[in-house]
């Protein structure tokens, strides 16, 4: 009788266990998705140069030439939101704005975390974005339609009575200043971070920094 101790069948295989990734880098944003930041950018910083040209006295002095400076800040201004519009397009895009548009258990814990100054990564758990992201991308799509808004009820005057184009005038030039020194805050933290950067120029950010401030980022 032949034996067969120590043989093994097809199903006596033993299951190696999953490799890890190794990829030293993780997928971050679509070129859709860095295009879609790019453009708005530029647009928000040419309103942004723009309104400092026509409302600071010293600037408005150095640049001159106002009628081209008010052409340009409405037209950048009307073009904010088309980047957004076609973003749309793209099946990243749109996931990526799901995700924005989910406030978790998670984002309290990160916020809280904030309040207290706790500056562990442990401490503040993150998908994809975080708390601080997603708050700032809500504020300025709405702060975008509100200036919209005022600014078309400013640009158009025979659209309404007097009393709205002057309420738009106060809301706009207010929700401007409000802009910029969130824009200040933003662009300082950004290169305070230099993976976040390199997510948005590249697309891809360290696996290490992912697992670090993003530790509940399922994979795509």
């Amino acid at each position: 009788m032949t034996s067969t101790a120590g043989s093994a069948g097809p199903t006596d295989a033993v299951t190696p266990p999953p490799s890890e990734p190794t990829d030293p880098t993780r997928r971050r944003f679509s070129r859709a998705e860095r295009w879609v930041h790019r453009t708005t950018g530029v647009l928000m910083l040419v309103c942004v140069v723009s309104a400092a040209c026509l409302y600071v006295p010293q600037l408005a002095e150095l640049v001159g030439r106002r009628y081209l400076v008010v052409t340009v800040h409405e037209w950048s201004g009307l073009l904010l939101p088309v980047p957004v519009l076609l973003g749309l397009g793209s099946r990243a895009f749109r996931a990526d704005l799901r995700r924005l548009n989910r406030f978790l258990p998670h984002d309290r814990e990160w916020l809280r975390a904030v309040r207290r100054r706790d500056a562990r990564p442990g401490s503040r758990p993150a998908g994809k974005f975080n708390a601080g992201q997603k708050v700032y991308a809500a504020w300025i799509a709405g702060a975008v339609l509100v200036m919209l808004g005022t600014g078309l009820l400013m640009w158009f005057t025979g659209f309404g009575p007097l009393l709205w184009r002057t309420s738009a005038t106060f809301v706009h030039d207010w929700l401007a200043l409000a802009i910029g020194i969130v824009l200040i805050g933003h662009i300082g933290m950004a290169y305070g971070d230099p993976q976040a950067r390199r997510g948005m120029r590249t697309g891809s950010v360290e696996r290490g920094w992912a697992e670090r401030e993003h530790s509940l980022w399922k994979e795509d």
